[in-house]
């Protein structure tokens, strides 16, 4: 796994328009092509949904500062989380799928994520720029502020939307690349490399990836 870091102003402009991109994505999806699957196995785009918006309201409410000394970058902050205790992701996929069935119609659960959104922009606005802990890992706030810019690129994709490109892909591919250590072909576009380095969808005829891929973030 390579070092990564990105610096505080920039993370705090990219991820605002990240989120604001990612939310307009959601809300332009009817109902019925939210309960469609997307390219999160297992996952409709209503329940990528929900995660995106429970994601943002941990992202407000879970990081604190901190003096100590950062322990992850956001690249290495990929290589765990507190709710990998087992390989098996069947019983949070289903979990998921429950916590979604409970809004009466998926465009529910959009307008539930643009209100956490609304908030959320405001808390990065307002993030100072030094050392935070989250889930347990300590991290530059930049580096911090950037995972979530990966996050929501990645999941924007995951909707499956033909439209404009995240403005955090160069930074889901930067950060997919220095999670597997090896570069993703010159060839592939960043959507199509951020898609084939996830495991997304399988590579073009004649390209060949290297043996840590894919990986997952």
């Amino acid at each position: 796994m390579r070092d990564l870091s990105f610096a505080h102003a920039p993370a705090v402009e990219r991820l605002g328009r990240q989120i604001r991109q990612t939310v307009d994505a959601a809300a332009s999806l009817t109902d019925l092509q939210l309960l469609a699957p997307s390219r999160c196995h297992g996952w409709s785009a209503l329940e990528v949904v929900v995660h995106l918006r429970m994601g943002l309201q941990e992202m407000v409410v879970g990081v604190a500062p901190s003096d100590d000394e950062p322990d992850h970058d956001a690249a290495s902050y990929w290589a765990s989380h507190p709710d990998d205790r087992d390989d098996d992701p069947v019983p949070h996929i289903l979990w998921l799928r429950r916590v979604a069935s409970a809004y009466g119609r998926p465009s529910a659960a959009v307008r539930h994520l643009e209100d956490v959104a609304e908030g959320a922009c405001v808390a990065v606005r307002t993030l100072q720029e030094g050392q935070v802990e989250f889930q347990g890992k300590y991290l530059r706030s930049g580096d911090f502020l950037a995972t979530w810019v990966v996050e929501l690129a990645v999941h924007q994709l995951d909707l499956g939307i033909d439209g404009d490109e995240p403005v955090g892909l160069d930074w889901a591919r930067t950060t997919v690349e220095a999670v597997a250590d090896a570069d993703l072909p010159s060839g592939l576009d960043d959507r199509s490399a951020v898609l084939v380095g996830l495991g997304r969808v399988p590579p073009p005829a004649g390209i060949r990836l290297s043996g840590s891929y894919p990986v997952s973030l």
